[in-house]
């Protein structure tokens, strides 16, 4: 019914404070990347935070995949993303080529800056710098990769790689494809420049606006001459959908809501100043405080989630990718969703939606 490629996110949150509730939560959603896998999603994408009990334990994302990467086949294992801020440029470029190593070639790369000035605290980075270092943290990634096991030379405030050659390779040649997420249409644009796939979502600024920030993407792109046909652009929903709109909502809207209620005060990206955004993250905000049903009608309206029946489903995926989407991922593990429930979720959405 639609082009898009349709991929699975997470953020591997955990609802409980028990040793054993956590492990469950890895187990749980290892088992869901593997039956995406057979089910033909394109690819797995986790996070990268810290300090954030509860609405997200994926501090260490390319381990998480690395295990993925012994149980699929196909499924390629979305990075999204390195907050490389936070580590040597060696040590980022090391254990992303052994992630593509291991999973023979599937690795796709988002990279970020973050948004917790918590971890830039913890971390010992300048928040206000964070641009600047995001920059050329990748900038220095990107020359090790291309330099083929060659040795290199940076001197920087912040990292220092002293004419060494970095092992292993990645096998995709020179490297694994390059993603830059963002919330902003300043970040957008810095993506268009170098002409590097997207990230977004729609959780602070509906689909509208992000439709139109798209627009100005794609024309960033060709401006710099780049073929806009041949970027991609993701967008990450929290998602779910079952056999009747109502039987959705009642099993879904809580989780959801508990996310949204934790999200929409992690998200903005420093030095932002969009009033759209503000707007949009004050109606989450607004949204989270609101009785289950109003809260659900209001983010349903900006498809900053979706919980619905089948139809519903695939009205939402019509206009994503009318919004200039080429590729939607599902939030299906979303807010401590029960794992039955998010199997089945993630079952009828290939069975049925995309059907």
């Amino acid at each position: 019914m639609t082009s898009l490629r349709i991929s699975l996110g997470y953020e591997l949150e955990v609802r409980g404070r028990t040793r054993e509730v956590e492990r469950r939560t890895f187990e749980n959603v290892i088992d869901q990347v593997v039956l995406g896998d057979r089910l033909g999603y394109d690819t797995a994408w986790f996070v990268e935070h810290h300090f954030t009990r509860g609405f997200s334990h994926s501090s260490a994302p390319d381990l998480v995949l690395a295990a993925i990467s012994q149980r699929t086949e196909r499924i390629h294992l979305g990075l999204g993303v390195v907050l490389l801020p936070f580590q040597s440029p060696i040590r980022t470029a090391e254990r992303v080529a052994t992630l593509d190593v291991l999973s023979n070639g599937r690795v796709e790369f988002g990279t970020g800056r973050g948004a917790s000035p918590l971890e830039y605290q913890a971390f010992q980075r300048p928040f206000e710098q964070s641009r600047k270092i995001w920059e050329d943290c990748l900038e220095a990634v990107l020359a090790i990769w291309n330099a083929d096991g060659e040795p290199i030379t940076r001197s920087n405030e912040f990292f220092e790689i002293p004419d060494v050659a970095v092992y292993p390779r990645p096998t995709q040649v020179p490297h694994p494809p390059v993603w830059v997420a963002s919330t902003s249409l300043e970040g957008y644009l810095a993506a268009a420049k170098h002409g590097y796939h997207l990230l977004g979502m729609t959780m602070l600024k509906g689909i509208d606006d992000v439709a139109s920030d798209i627009a100005r993407y794609k024309e960033c792109l060709a401006d710099h001459g780049f073929d806009p046909a041949t970027r991609r652009i993701a967008l990450m929903i929290p998602w779910h959908v079952a056999p009747t709109r109502e039987e959705a909502i009642a099993t879904a809207a809580d989780p959801v809501l508990w996310y949204i209620r934790r999200q929409v005060n992690l998200v903005t990206p420093p030095d932002y100043y969009d009033a759209r955004h503000a707007t949009h993250k004050v109606l989450g905000q607004l949204a989270a405080g609101l009785p289950p049903d109003e809260a659900m009608a209001t983010l349903r309206e900006h498809l900053m989630v979706v919980v619905d029946d089948v139809e519903g489903s695939r009205k939402a995926v019509a206009r994503i990718a009318e919004a200039g989407a080429t590729d939607l991922i599902l939030q299906a593990q979303v807010g401590g969703l029960a794992h039955d429930r998010v199997r089945d979720s993630i079952e009828l959405f290939m069975g049925e939606v995309m059907r």
